[in-house]
C-alpha cells in the first residue's frame, strides 16, 4: 500500500470514528468503557468527554506516524525497504483502533450486552492479518519482533520473522475460531501470548547458534 493511499485510508477511518462519536455523543452515558479483563468484563472507564474521543485521537496519531517514523529512523534501519508493508500494518492498526472504539461505545450504550468476545475476536483477526505480512518486515526500530538478537543480525531477524508470521496467523485465526465456538477468552489469549513469546526465545537461541 503506497503512502498516499495509506494516508487517505487512515484519515477516512479516523474521520469515520470521530463522526460515530459525535453522532452518539448525546446518547452516551457519563462513563465510557476503556478496558476489559480476561473474562471479557469491563474493568476500566473514562469520563464521557475523554472516552468518546480517545481512540479517534489514537487513530489520527497512527496515521501521522506513517510520515513521522520513517523520517526519524537512523541510517540502516529506514522502513523504505518495506514501505508498502509498513504502511499496510499501520493502516491495520488504525482500523483495529476503530473496531475497539465501536465496541467501547456500544458497550457504553448497552451495558447489559457483553462486547468482550467480539472485541477480542476482532483483535485476533487483525493480528492474523499483521502476521500475514510480518515476513516482509525488514530490520527497523518501530515494527516487528525487535529483540537484541534480531536487531544485531539480519539473518536472525529474517528467520525469526518468518517463524513469527506463521505463528501469529495460526494463533489469530485459531483464537478467533475458539471465541466463536464459546471457548474462554483466556484460552484464545494464551495462544496469542505463546505466538508472541516463542519468536523472542527463538531469536536468542538462533543468534547463539549462528554467532557462536
Amino acid at each position: 500500500m503506497n503512502t498516499r493511499l495509506a494516508l487517505r485510508v487512515g484519515v477516512l477511518l479516523t474521520l469515520g470514528a470521530l463522526a460515530y462519536s459525535l453522532v452518539l455523543y448525546p446518547s452516551l452515558p457519563e462513563r465510557i468503557p476503556i478496558h476489559w479483563n480476561l473474562r471479557g468484563q469491563v474493568d476500566g472507564w473514562a469520563p464521557k468527554a475523554v472516552g468518546a474521543f480517545l481512540l479517534p485521537g489514537g487513530m489520527a496519531l497512527m496515521a501521522a506516524l506513517m510520515l513521522a517514523l520513517p523520517a526519524l529512523s537512523p541510517r540502516g534501519f529506514d522502513p523504505a525497504a518495506f514501505r508498502e508493508t509498513f504502511n499496510y500494518v499501520l493502516v491495520l492498526v488504525v482500523g483495529l483502533f476503530g473496531w475497539i472504539h465501536v465496541m467501547a461505545l456500544q458497550a457504553a450504550l448497552h451495558p447489559g450486552l457483553s462486547m468482550g468476545r467480539p472485541l477480542v475476536a476482532g483483535i485476533l483477526l487483525a493480528l492474523a492479518l499483521v502476521g500475514n505480512v510480518l515476513g516482509k518486515v525488514r530490520r527497523n526500530f518501530w515494527m516487528g519482533i525487535r529483540t537484541p538478537w534480531t536487531l544485531a543480525s539480519e539473518a536472525v531477524w529474517n528467520r525469526t520473522h518468518r517463524l513469527g508470521a506463521r505463528l501469529l496467523v495460526a494463533a489469530g485465526l485459531a483464537g478467533a475460531v475458539l471465541i466463536f465456538l464459546g471457548a474462554p477468552l483466556s484460552l484464545a489469549l494464551s495462544l496469542l501470548m505463546a505466538a508472541l513469546l516463542a519468536p523472542a526465545v527463538y531469536s536468542y537461541t538462533l543468534y547463539r547458534r549462528l554467532e557462536g
